[in-house]
């Protein structure tokens, strides 16, 4: 992935956010994942192992899919919260970031 579309991807799930299409945390992201609300998942680069393996088993058998991107501090600075965990539930935002990451 490319300097200038990790950057567009940054600034869209700030967007995502601030829209209210993100669910954060790992308890409620799980839960989102199962419910197949959650479109597309990010767990941080620095998570714990056990914590990446647990959301990625998870996003697998759901088949949501799930990126290790951004460290934890990269993404406290694009939704302004601490988190290692967070979700799109939105469709369009989804789709949009999946094609940025992909190129």
């Amino acid at each position: 992935m490319n300097e200038v579309n990790r950057q567009k991807a940054m600034n869209l799930i700030g967007l995502a956010m601030r829209a209210g299409k993100l669910i954060t945390g790992e308890e409620l992201t799980i839960g989102d994942i199962r419910k197949n609300k959650a479109k597309i998942v990010f767990v941080a680069s620095d998570a714990s192992e056990n914590t990446k393996k647990k959301i990625k088993d998870k996003s697998s058998y759901y088949e949501v899919p799930c990126f290790e991107l951004f460290s934890e501090a990269e993404i406290t600075q694009i939704i302004g919260r601490p988190r290692k965990v967070f979700g799109i539930i939105d469709n369009g935002f989804a789709k949009k970031t999946k094609e940025l990451i992909e190129g």
